[in-house]
């Protein structure tokens, strides 16, 4: 079984400088690793609002360290210094619009202010990039309403083959794609 190495980038400017707490990368492994049967390494950053080292940071964990999946949480919303998804479609080879349309459904369900979310999908090489909510709630929302087709995504642009455990998210793929 392959081992998928995951990227989790919190981007907040008071959390990046210790005013509190990230809990964001803390809600994203527990959910994770309750989710996927494959081993998983993760590369993780708390960084600030600051456009240039989004990308630098998305670069790096897709490029260099050759992340399957990216998953960012925070700066998604209207606020001047939210630029998460610019600095994401900045880096992005393609955009899944499909990401972002279905993670603001799936937060319209909870609250009424996810209409002014913002978040992206996209790939960059063999590396999909996500952006998430900034609440531990939210993004277990968030993942339970899409996860089920970031495995054949990976699939698709390259990456490792993702199992999951279907007792927390039933991963979806065609017939011919499942492996036996």
């Amino acid at each position: 079984m392959d081992t998928i190495h995951i990227g989790l980038v919190s981007i907040s400017d008071r959390a990046s400088s210790g005013v509190y707490e990230d809990k964001g990368i803390p809600a994203l492994k527990e959910w994770l690793e309750a989710a996927l049967h494959n081993p998983c390494s993760f590369d993780t950053r708390l960084i600030p609002d600051e456009q240039p080292l989004i990308e630098a940071t998305l670069k790096e964990l897709a490029d260099q360290c050759a992340c399957a999946l990216i998953l960012t949480t925070g700066g998604t919303g209207p606020a001047p210094r939210d630029v998460t998804p610019e600095a994401t479609r900045a880096v992005a080879h393609k955009e899944l619009p499909g990401f972002g349309e279905t993670m603001r459904a799936v937060s319209l369900k909870y609250v009424p202010t996810a209409i002014l979310s913002r978040q992206v999908g996209v790939v960059r090489g063999t590396s999909l990039i996500l952006n998430l909510p900034g609440q531990p709630k939210a993004i277990k929302e968030t993942l339970d309403g899409v996860f089920a087709a970031v495995p054949y995504c990976v699939d698709l642009i390259g990456g490792p083959y993702m199992e999951t455990r279907e007792d927390v998210i039933k991963a979806f793929r065609p017939k011919s794609a499942q492996k036996p």
